[in-house]
Formats: structure tokens, C-alpha cells, sequence
């Protein structure tokens, strides 16, 4: 999309160059070019933006939610191993 973009402001610069004065030239390069390439870029980049700011919530939103199993760990309680005696 980018390429498009560079493209479109090369040729509206051609334009521009050609034009009787510099007033003229700017107004041109302005007008037909940053303008409207500015609102099409903006528009055409809402589907991206919406994107990241979900993807962003949904990690905000799991970073703050309790583990979903709450196995006890068993590290931590007494031990339930039984010993053996080797002459029995």
C-alpha cells in the first residue's frame, strides 16, 4: 500500500513542478496530494488500528486473570510418601 502511496505523491510532485508559479505548484502539491493521500491512508489503515487495540486488550485482559486450574502445588504440603524398609 506503501508503494502506492510514494508513487502517487511522485507523480502530484511532477504536476506540481509543472505548474506557472510556485504558489500554484504547492497549492497542487497539497491539494491533489498530501490532503487526500493523508484521509486515504487514515481510512485505509482503521481495519490495522482496530486490530492492534483488541489484540492489546485481550493480552491486557489475560495478564490480569487469576490461572484458570488451581491445582494446590505439592511442593508445598506435607509429604505423602511413605517409606520403604528394604528388609521387609
Amino acid at each position: 500500500m506503501y508503494i502506492v502511496a510514494v508513487a502517487w505523491l511522485y507523480v502530484v510532485l511532477m504536476v506540481s513542478i509543472a505548474q506557472p508559479s510556485v504558489l500554484r505548484g504547492v497549492l497542487t502539491f497539497i491539494g491533489t496530494g498530501v490532503f487526500p493521500l493523508a484521509i486515504f491512508l487514515y481510512v485505509m489503515g482503521s481495519p490495522q488500528r482496530r486490530r492492534d487495540q483488541a489484540k492489546t486488550e485481550r493480552a491486557l485482559a489475560a495478564s490480569q486473570e487469576p490461572p484458570a486450574t488451581s491445582v494446590p502445588d505439592e511442593s508445598t504440603g506435607p509429604s505423602k510418601a511413605r517409606s520403604v524398609d528394604p528388609d521387609q
